[in-house]
């Protein structure tokens, strides 16, 4: 091989290295701003509130403690049950839109009990529709993307997430995904028990026992209700709740109302027990 062949090879290896390395250095500072999501200084909800739902680190926490103090009666925030470093990695702003841009996603509109369904490319719903939220806009015109996930589309990315290995006797596991803006979430509804990990960003949370109805309007937003009516709540009717951040897992038992708040663009995966 002649002298121009040996220099060929040399550039090619060095261009090579030179696209990995910055691949990895694009992946790294995303992983350091919140994975090219939104940060917290973009985004006027800096109050996470207090906590007053257990904190639990599964590591001194057995199945067996988990089933009898909280599977059936309370909610709990659990450290260190998952980890999902790859996946998170997987969900960064570049990695999912170079995966998934051109993928239609369906939306919902985040009111209580009716739902409008909207499809859009992903690309789309990032570009325009990951914007703060006001206060005043009603759920009805606030499209959110969460569950109503293609599996088959999806799969590659789904199949490397790691649930939490707690289990509910005679469930099974149901996947819901969803990227959303800050000031967007869900009002007040209930179904089935489960857990919530958030990827990015950080997730306020709101619950009430299934004996305990909250009062809200079924088409204002969780913001609205948290600047109109949190304010005003008696003691005796403040809801638990806690502000749940990368790597975090909350348990939610059976029919307990939630209302969630996004304080930052949020990427978050639910695990449904049906």
């Amino acid at each position: 091989m002649g002298h121009k062949g040996v220099l060929e090879i040399l550039l090619a290896s060095i261009l090579l290295v030179a696209s990995i390395s910055l691949h990895t250095c694009n992946a790294a500072q995303e992983s350091d701003d919140g994975g090219g999501w939104s940060s917290r200084s973009e985004v006027g909800l800096q109050d996470e509130g207090p906590c007053t739902i257990d904190v639990q680190d599964t590591a001194s926490l057995t199945h067996r403690q988990f089933i009898e103090h909280y599977a059936y009666r309370q909610p709990v925030i659990l450290t260190g049950i998952t980890d999902n470093t790859k996946f998170r990695l997987l969900c960064s702003k570049t990695n999912l839109l170079g995966s998934f841009g051109d993928h239609k996603i369906r939306l919902s509109t985040a009111n209580t009990h009716s739902y409008r369904k909207v499809d859009v490319p992903f690309q789309e719903y990032v570009d325009f529709l990951l914007k703060p939220q006001s206060a005043d806009a009603l759920g009805s015109d606030t499209l959110y993307f969460f569950g109503d996930n293609n599996f088959t589309e999806w799969s590659p990315l789904f199949d490397q997430y790691q649930p939490p290995p707690y289990r509910l006797p005679g469930t099974t596991d149901a996947f819901s995904f969803g990227v959303a803006g800050p000031g967007t979430g869900v009002p007040f509804h209930w179904h089935g028990p489960g857990f919530s990990e958030v990827l990015y960003g950080r997730k306020r949370w709101f619950l009430y026992p299934p004996d305990q109805e909250p009062h809200f309007h079924p088409n204002r937003t969780t913001l609205s209700w948290l600047e109109e009516t949190y304010p005003l709540l008696p003691p005796e009717e403040a809801p638990l709740e806690c502000t749940i951040r990368p790597g975090e897992v909350l348990f939610f038992p059976d029919r307990w109302w939630h209302a969630t708040l996004n304080l930052d663009t949020s990427v978050f995966m639910s695990t449904f027990l049906g």
